[in-house]
């Protein structure tokens, strides 16, 4: 059986779009015949080995991780240590066809070293976040040392593939690489999920309902959502669904604009709860300063959720303005608000809007996606 080898510091349960991403394609790389191999981070209440839709899966210790949504420099660099002696073990034992090394930074030097090794060919799938982070002063490309790194790593890859064409652009801006960067963007598989009432979840019949999913950092332009609610009628309400270490600051701000009976904070919750309210939503609001790509699109584009998102990032390839969403400028709530309204108050666009967003799904069907990334080898 044909073999790879996917690297990734944060798998599913740990981090946020980039861990599932990752899951998402060894699942496919699996049914298309491989026999997919891991390394990822442990952490607490997790097993070192495990299998998982048939992809085995090896997590390494690492220092200092207290949170599943973030990491620290500690445990990523730590990660590089501990992944290293696990790959070399198993590079000794397989034979693996290539290696699929997911965020140039931390990942990046581990599928280097091991590809360099061993005689690999090295995918290296970049995400966004790990090459520009406008929220962020360690954001590798306000660094001229990071910037050498990176475009060494970048140009160390046999391919490279970007997730939207955002990311492409800043890597070419930032690093110019000398090599091609593919755009292959993310696949999507529909979750089945059982289907519930507002009033099984506690929701109002009469309330227009946001719905934002993701993890609360700094990043995600959640307190300019927040602050939209200003400008709307007092029957919309938010719901936030995920963690992070923003979420006791966003509690303050809605406490203080004396909106916090009208934004909710879910917390983490299992994949069939998150589908159930994104169900029973009325729009899905992507608020980032800057998004690589945005899986939670996808999620909220398969139960037909019109969406209103921040035109500064890979989102842009998957939300057309007033085709499939609306699109705004970042850091602006009054934007934001104005484009809620549009969508709550026209209901021919609305449904228009929603019947689109289904259909453009199809687009990112695994199958085709892993065809893709198959071609580069």
């Amino acid at each position: 059986m044909k073999k790879l080898l996917v690297l990734n510091y944060e798998y599913p349960p740990l981090g946020g779009g980039g861990g599932r991403v990752s899951h998402s394609l060894a699942k496919g790389f699996k049914q298309k015949g491989y026999e997919v191999d891991v390394i990822t981070s442990k952490f607490e209440g997790l097993p070192n080995f495990g299998t998982v839709d048939g992809i085995q899966i090896h997590r390494v210790a690492i220092w200092g991780r207290k949170k599943k949504q973030t990491a620290t420099f500690l445990s990523m660099f730590s990660f590089l240590f501990f992944a290293f002696l696990c790959g070399v073990s198993l590079c000794y034992k397989n034979k693996y066809e290539f290696i699929n090394t997911h965020f140039v930074l931390p990942t990046g030097p581990l599928g280097f070293l091991l590809s360099k090794l061993f005689h690999l060919k090295n995918i290296l799938s970049i995400h966004g976040g790990d090459i520009y982070d406008p929220s962020k002063k360690s954001s590798p490309h306000n660094s001229f040392y990071m910037r050498w790194i990176v475009s060494f790593l970048l140009n160390q890859s046999n391919q490279i593939v970007a997730q939207s064409s955002n990311t492409k652009q800043n890597a070419n801006r930032y690093y110019k690489p000398k090599k091609k960067i593919n755009i292959i963007p993310l696949s999507y598989e529909p979750f089945n999920f059982n289907p519930a009432s507002r009033a099984d979840l506690g929701l109002k019949k009469d309330k227009s309902y946001l719905i934002s999913v993701g993890r609360i950092i700094k990043r995600k332009g959640l307190d300019f959502l927040i602050s939209s609610l200003e400008f709307l009628d007092d029957d919309v309400e938010l719901l936030i669904v995920g963690e992070g270490y923003e979420k006791v600051y966003l509690y303050e701000l809605a406490r203080k604009m004396q909106l916090i009976d009208r934004v909710h904070f879910l917390g983490e919750i299992p994949e069939e709860l998150k589908f159930q309210y994104l169900s029973n939503a009325d729009i899905y609001v992507l608020s980032s300063l800057h998004e690589g790509f945005g899986i939670v699109l996808q999620e909220a584009m398969q139960v037909g959720l019109p969406i209103v998102s921040t035109n500064n990032g890979g989102q842009v390839d998957i939300v057309k303005h007033q085709v499939n969403g609306l699109l705004v400028e970042a850091c602006d709530a009054e934007a934001l608000a104005k484009a809620i309204k549009e969508l709550l108050m026209d209901k021919k666009i609305y449904r228009c809007i929603s019947l689109n967003n289904v259909e453009a799904l199809k687009e990112f069907k695994t199958d085709n996606i892993i065809s893709s990334y198959l071609e580069l080898i």
